[in-house]
């Protein structure tokens, strides 16, 4: 052999050296698997972060774009109030009638299906979150405050009141029902005195 060629050649060396050189390639293997291990758990870290807050964002979007339609659908039926009472007063005078009284029954449907719900009847307890007294008297017959007359029904959608129902409010008479004069009673002038 060529001493230029046996330059080439490795020098042989000891089997301890050779084991040395294999356990420090496999602890730099090693690392090297750990390293990557921490980047592909940080990468599925975001990756799963990623992925919830996309998730988040298209509820938000979801939930923005029902309460809009919500608002919308609100102003349309608060437009309408005026209109149902319209129907309303001529259907109680009798004045709903014909093709009116088709008209008249399909927008209260449609209406309805939308969600616009009617409240306020004759009876019911006065709730000042509901009701809007515009009239107040008092009255044996009722133990609370209570609904005696409705002058113009409410309206809600869903949870959400639109107009509140207006009406006359009869509390319990604090008297009992006895009538205390409040000042002396003094004859009546008929207005035709002569001077």
């Amino acid at each position: 052999m060529s001493p230029a060629r046996a330059s080439r050649l490795p020098a042989s060396r000891p089997a301890g050296a050779r084991s040395q050189d294999q356990a420090a390639q496999l602890a730099q293997l090693q690392a090297q698997l750990a390293q990557l291990q921490a980047q592909l758990a940080e990468r599925t870290a975001d990756l799963q972060r990623l992925q919830a807050e996309y998730a988040n964002y298209r509820k938000r979007v979801e939930r923005d774009r029902e309460a809009m339609r919500e608002l919308a659908l609100v102003g349309v039926l608060t437009e309408l109030l005026p209109v149902l009472d319209n129907i309303q007063r001529a259907r109680e005078h009798g004045e709903l009638e014909g093709g009116f009284k088709s008209v008249g029954e399909s927008l209260e449907s449609t209406v309805a299906k939308l969600g616009l719900q009617r409240f306020g009847e004759r009876g019911d307890p006065f709730d000042p979150t509901i009701h809007e007294a515009l009239m107040h008297r008092y009255s044996t017959e009722v133990s609370e405050p209570t609904c005696v007359e409705i002058l113009e029904p409410g309206y809600r959608f869903g949870q959400r009141v639109i107009r509140a129902a207006r009406v006359a409010v009869a509390e319990p008479d604090p008297t009992g029902g006895l009538q205390t004069p409040t000042e002396p009673t003094q004859p009546q002038d008929d207005g035709g005195s002569a001077q």
